[in-house]
């Protein structure tokens, strides 16, 4: 097999000692139940592939990026009555970033940029960053793969956790490890009966074992490995373009020199919803 100079884990000495990284990737996974025919690490999976994939494509396109291991545990506050949804509180995850972080910073190796790859609805970094970034040279940011690019225009179930979009990513990349489709649970979700919650500018972790009889949210029954490929292809394309930009900026000069007027009273994501300071009221446990 190849090395591939961009993953840390397949990476020697000698070539860390010979190369200058510009950014890292630390890719942040969960280990859960996911419907009744995919694995338990799934999350962990899909990151370890996406990052893989677009730091390819970043470093083929001159950036040096490298990708750290997998964290491959997430909040599941609302899964702690599944066996083996394994726990780590937002507390833990933050001192785990701030030791990573500094580790980073302090090796002289020349990182100054460092990106959360989240593949869990319930992993939330963006109040770990605001609380750690003044006390950090090294800067931090995070991106969520499935919000890269809009889901919408690949896959005809929008279910958030082990349904046609996660199940054809599966397909795509770990076939062996999903079960025929006929051993699927259909994903069904019991939504809230309260109005607020369900329409999403009011929110609530989800109790997953009171919404869910098979852990999954959303049909998977139309997915295909096809479909995988043809999304991942596309988030990592973005996701890449997005690494090339950041290894080229200097961190302290990240903003345009000419203001513009503000085009509206929030700045939206792809998905139409509310991003930055405004999180979407109907962030998830799950995916």
């Amino acid at each position: 097999m190849p090395v591939r100079p961009y993953l840390l884990a397949e990476t020697t000495w000698k070539t860390v000692r010979d190369t200058r990284y510009e950014v890292a990737v630390l890719p942040w996974g969960a280990t859960e139940a996911h419907n009744t025919h995919l694995p338990y690490g799934t999350d962990t999976v899909e990151c370890d592939h996406i990052a893989a994939e677009a730091a390819r494509l970043a470093w083929e396109a001159g950036a040096r990026v490298i990708v750290l291991p997998t964290v491959p545990f997430g909040v599941q506050t609302g899964q702690l009555d599944i066996p083996f949804c394994l726990n780590l509180n937002p507390s833990t995850q933050a001192a785990m970033l701030s030791d990573l972080a500094r580790s980073l910073e302090g090796q002289g190796g020349g990182i100054r940029k460092l990106v959360i790859l989240n593949g869990h609805g319930g992993n939330d970094f963006r109040t770990m960053i605001r609380e750690l970034q003044p006390r950090l040279r090294i800067f931090l940011c995070v991106t969520n793969w499935y919000q890269v690019v809009n889901a919408a225009e690949y896959f005809e179930d929008l279910g958030d956790h082990a349904g046609e979009m996660e199940t054809s990513i599966m397909l795509h990349v770990a076939k062996p490890l999903v079960l025929p489709l006929s051993e699927a649970g259909e994903g069904k979700e019991r939504r809230s009966r309260i109005a607020a919650f369900r329409e999403g500018w009011a929110w609530a972790p989800r109790r997953w074992t009171q919404v869910s009889a098979d852990t999954g949210i959303g049909n998977p029954r139309a997915a295909t490995a096809q479909k995988g490929e043809r999304y991942l292809a596309a988030v990592a394309r973005r996701l890449s373009g997005f690494l090339v930009d950041l290894a080229a900026c200097d961190p302290d000069d990240l903003y345009e020199d000419q203001p513009t007027t503000h085009a509206g009273p929030f700045r939206h994501s792809l998905q139409g919803r509310v991003a930055d300071d405004h999180p979407p009221a109907d962030a998830t446990e799950g995916k």
